[in-house]
């Protein structure tokens, strides 16, 4: 019985590989930078008839962007999730966020 049944005839050198399942990683480096450093903005849009307000760009980790949108909606009291660099809240209630940032050190546009 031969060695490898299935080859056709390919050269596979050190330069060529057979294995497609190495995908290039596309991770991104994020610049941290403190609160008072940020220049954040709101925006407000309308998702299946409802109001979603959002709150860009964070220049946090992932981790610290959970933790604050965890701290956010336990005081304001509503849902939110966190996509990228940006915090999206149920509701319109882009004047009581922006107070809650300002005290947490946050800075605005």
């Amino acid at each position: 019985m031969k060695e490898n049944l299935f080859e056709m005839g390919a050269n596979f050198e050190d330069s060529w590989s057979s294995d497609n399942k190495d995908k290039p990683s596309n991770k991104k480096t994020i610049e941290v930078k403190a609160p008072e450093k940020h220049q954040l903005h709101f925006a407000k849009e309308k998702r299946r008839g409802k109001i979603v307000t959002i709150v860009k760009p964070f220049h946090l980790e992932k981790q610290d962007l959970q933790a604050l949108l965890k701290v956010l909606k336990k005081k304001l009291g509503t849902g939110g999730t966190a996509k990228e660099d940006s915090l999206e809240f149920q509701g319109e209630i882009a004047e009581i966020l922006h107070t809650h940032l300002e005290n947490l050190g946050y800075r605005f546009k």
